[in-house]
């Protein structure tokens, strides 16, 4: 895969993790889970990181979370920074084969997105933010894994409503911006 960055890919990192730091308060709390919630960011998340790649996407991941955990709560949570970076990464990965950006992200490349959302935040909250809880802040293991199961579940639902819906309304425009031409 051949890893373009740009202009626009500093932009969209701004943008991105901009958005995601105005989402973070954007949340409906699982009242059963503590510090767990279903968060629209996740998607925003996603949906960057199809577009514009893996750089772009683990730069909002953790520039993102790091800026609204400080900004929010007063210190930073790098246990669950570092998987929304890692999540960022793994999508990203597949940007090219998404098509997003190309206006081709049609039924088949809407399942990959699907696919591979899933799987990155499998590794990003069942995995990487409950082992990371118990090495960086030495928390109980039952509680970590409980709050990464539901994290993984409640990020799957949000990126496979709103982040399908994003890529498929910027798919569509795609080709009609950028034929810009300059005069003469």
């Amino acid at each position: 895969m051949k890893v373009k960055f740009g202009i626009k890919e500093v932009v969209a990192i701004g943008i991105g993790a901009a958005l995601f730091v105005a989402l973070t308060q954007v949340q409906i709390p699982l009242g059963f889970i503590p510090n767990t919630g279903i968060q629209p960011r996740a998607a925003v998340l996603a949906f960057f990181a199809a577009v514009f790649g893996p750089i772009v996407g683990c730069a909002i991941g953790f520039i993102g979370h790091a800026l609204g955990d400080a900004i929010f709560y007063g210190s930073v949570w790098w246990s669950w920074v570092i998987p929304d970076a890692l999540s960022g990464l793994l999508v990203g990965l597949f940007a090219n084969k998404f098509a997003v950006r190309e206006g081709g992200f049609d039924i088949k490349r809407i399942v990959l997105f699907n696919v591979v959302q899933i799987v990155a935040n499998a590794v990003s909250w069942c995995l990487a933010a409950p082992v990371l809880d118990i090495l960086i802040y030495a928390e109980p293991a039952n509680k970590v894994f409980t709050q990464g199961a539901a994290a993984f579940v409640a990020n799957i639902i949000v990126v496979a409503v709103i982040g399908t819906l994003l890529g498929f309304g910027y798919t569509k425009i795609s080709g009609k911006t950028g034929s810009l031409k300059k005069e003469d």
